[in-house]
This record gives structure tokens, sequence and C-alpha cells, in this order.
């Protein structure tokens, strides 16, 4: 009897824990996520961002190590020998011109031991500074890349967002759909066991409500696609549930921008576009790194050098003459089988592509600017009309629920209603998406980075 009561009250605390544990379960499985704090964690924990910026500091280091090529290059070497048998000189006997063998000696000590230290200082390097420069250039090129990175993820996280709560809607829409036909049915149903409805209009209302449950199934799965694309987007890699904070919210009386103003906003803040200028700069630095590789170059250069022999390993008996040098070196390229002249021409090629490309990018631009706010000035009259469309459709479901209850109006009637019904208000659903799809595109456009829907 002990036992089970120890048992019992064992059960008790088990629950109790779990019961005051639950909320925090439940909050590992769900949070709520507003389009601030999904952009925020975007911009810290995507991927495709980390992997940019990383591209940043490779290319800090990258101009780092090409700076190098302009600094000293101070360098220990040192060696040592065992000579078996010792070296040959040859012509120290003093053999006269006429004789055909020259006599050789063998002298000097059977180990060899030496180190030097060198020192290498480019005075003038052409090439070097030219990469230099076309390295920073990279280099500006690279953050760049990233800016234009984060402007693209910023959309696809507000376009997910959008999504996603409209799909919300969309499902509570059908799902409040269902719940008007299955009413239908079931008073089909009462009227029919009755005898004051015919069997037509039960299977009439049956077949809707069929009809509309497939629909909720697609928009369930497409609600969880679009939630594993935001985890993606996010960088998280849990299985967590978000609940969306934010609402829909519309503006359309906005004044559009007009297509010129945002054709210039677009070329002056567009990382991609000012990527393709600094194409340009870099194969004009290509083709000056070419030409300077026909120049001469000019290093300062000094050593220091201890090297001594003995035998038998007696290097404490050693002596350790030193040998000290310094003094300029240079190289002119005299022929190198026209590469050079191969390389400048291909630079000019890269250039003139370079140019072409730009150019027919602002070209795609134009196009871009001209579509997208043509499809803002569309959905927002589209909105304007299918804000009025909904009033009257639920007018007229009122108007033909209310007859139908007074037995004025007929089964079909109320059908065509509700259809229209949840139609108008999934047009209103549609054009509510395409209009902030187009706002979030044309920020996509210009340039800009922001947070509101």
């Amino acid at each position: 009897m002990k036992n089970a009561i120890l048992n019992r009250y064992t059960r008790i605390k088990l629950l109790s824990l779990i019961l005051a544990l639950s909320p925090l379960l439940l909050w590992g499985q769900k949070q709520t996520l507003s389009l601030d704090q999904a952009i925020e964690t975007a911009k810290s924990h995507n991927r495709d961002l980390r992997i940019d910026s990383m591209g940043i500091r490779k290319s800090a280091q990258q101009t780092a190590v090409t700076r190098g090529l302009l600094m000293p290059n101070i360098s220990l070497a040192g060696q040592f020998q065992h000579y078996f048998q010792k070296p040959v000189f040859f012509g120290l006997n003093g053999n006269s011109s006429t004789s055909e063998r020259i006599d050789y000696a063998r002298f000097g000590g059977e180990d060899l031991a030496g180190a030097q230290l060198s020192l290498v200082q480019p005075i003038y390097n052409s090439g070097a500074r030219h990469e230099i420069q076309r390295r920073k250039l990279v280099e500006k090129q690279s953050q760049l890349i990233y800016q234009q990175k984060e402007i693209d993820v910023v959309a696809q996280v507000r376009q997910n967002y959008v999504r996603q709560l409209v799909l919300n809607e969309r499902l509570q829409l059908q799902k409040e759909s269902i719940l008007r036909n299955q009413k239908a049915l079931a008073d089909s149903r009462y009227l029919l066991a009755q005898g004051k409805a015919l069997r037509v209009d039960t299977l009439r209302a049956y077949t809707l409500v069929k009809n509309l449950e497939p629909d909720v199934l697609r928009l369930t799965y497409a609600v969880q696609i679009s939630q594993q694309q935001l985890r993606n987007l996010l960088g998280d890699v849990s299985e967590t549930a978000y609940v969306l904070s934010d609402s829909l919210e519309l503006s359309p009386e906005e004044a559009i921008p007009t297509e010129s103003g945002t054709y210039k906003l677009s070329v002056q803040q567009r990382p991609d576009l000012q990527i393709l200028t600094l194409n340009k700069e870099i194969s004009d630095k290509e083709i000056d790194l070419y030409r300077s590789a026909r120049l001469p170059v000019v290093n300062f250069i000094s050593q220091y050098q201890i090297q001594t022999q003995t035998n038998q390993f007696r290097f404490g008996n050693a002596a350790y003459p030193p040998v000290f040098f310094a003094g300029i070196q240079f190289a002119i390229p005299i022929f190198s089988g026209n590469q050079h002249v191969n390389r400048v021409a291909l630079g000019k090629i890269e250039r003139q592509q370079a140019d072409l490309i730009y150019d027919n990018a602002q070209e795609q631009l134009k196009t871009e600017v001209k579509q997208i706010l043509a499809s803002l000035i569309e959905t927002s009259e589209r909105i304007k009309t299918q804000q009025g469309v909904s009033k009257t459709a639920e007018l007229g479901y009122s108007i033909t629920k209310y007859r139908y209850e007074k037995g004025v109006a007929s089964r079909l009637e109320l059908t065509d209603s509700e259809l229209a019904l949840t139609t108008a208000k999934a047009n209103y659903l549609e054009s509510v998406f395409d209009y902030l799809s187009a706002k979030i595109e044309l920020d996509r456009v210009t340039g800009n980075v922001k947070t509101n829907l």
C-alpha cells in the first residue's frame, strides 16, 4: 500500500514537471517571427551571405599578398656536404698550352658547411604596382557582390514572408468556404429527409465540399514549403515552425515613381551595375599589367655568407671566413615568343567585351523598370476593383442567404453566391500579393534594402 502511494506521488510529480516544461517544449517547436526579425536573422546567418563575406576577407588577403611583391625578401639558407672523395680542381699544376692532358688535384676538406643571409629589395617593378591596383579593384568588387547578395536575400525574405501571409489568408478563406458548404450540405440532407428538397441538391452540395478539400491540402503543403524556404533563407537548420506576427499592409495610394527617375536611381545605387563598371577598370589595369611585362625589373640585392671546410667533422677547430656583398640586379625582357603582345591584345578584347556587357545591362534595366512600374500601376488598380467586387459579393451572399432562409431563393442561387464570394476574396488576395511583389521587386531593382512590406 505504501509503495502504491509512493508510485502515485511520483507520477503526480512527473506529470507536474511535464506540464511545467511544456511551454518551453512548444516554444522550441514554434516561434513568433516579425519581418524585421526575419531580415536581421537572414543578414547574420544566411549561408550565401556568409560565403560572400568570406569572399571579401579572401580578396583582402589576396591584396595583402600582392603588396608583398614590393616589400623586401629576406631569407636564411644553410647547407652541409660530406665528400667521400675530395673535390677535383683542374689546371693547377702549370700545364702548358700544347699539352693535351690537363692535370688535376684534390684538396680541401671532406666536410663543408655554410650559411647565407640574403636580402632582395625591389626598386622598380611596374608590374607589381599595377597588380596591386588591380587587386584593390577586385577587393572593392567583392564588397559590391556582398551588397548585391544582401539586397537579393532581403528581397527573397520579404517575398517569402508576403507569400506565407497570403497563403494563410487563402487557407483560412478556403476553410470558411468549406464550413459554409458543409452547412449547406447538412441542410440539404435534412430537407431531403423531410421530402422538401431534391436529391440532386444534396449531390451538388456534396460535390462542392469534396471539390474544395484538395485546395486545402494544396495550400497546406504550399505553406509548409514556404516555411522550409524561409528556414533556408534564415540559415536555420532546425524544424522551427514560424508564426508570422506581421499582417498584410496595403497603401496602393502611394505615388508610383516615374520611369526616368527610377532608372537613374537604379544606375546610381545598384551594386551589380557598379560591378560591371569596375570590370572595365579591371580590364584597363590588366592591359597596363601586360604592357609592364616588357619593362625592366630592378632589385637591390645583398648577401652575408659564412662558410667553412674541415675533416672528420672537426668544426670546432675550423675557420669561418665571412663573405659580404651588395649590388643592383636588373632584368630586361627581350623576346618571349610574342606573349606580351598577345596578352595586350587579349586585354583589349576583354575591355570591349566589358563595355558591351555594361551597355546590354543598361538596356535590360530599362525594360525591367518599365515592366515593374507597369505591374505596380496594374495591380494597384486591380486592388481597387477587387475591393469593390468583394464588398458586392459579401452583400450579395448576405441577401441570398437571407432570401434562402425565408424560402424565396433556391439552393443553387445560394451556392452560386457563395462561390462568387470565395472567388472575389481569392482574387483580392491575389491582387494584394502581386502588388506587394511588385513593390519588393522595385526595391530590389533600385538597390534599396527595406524591411517593411
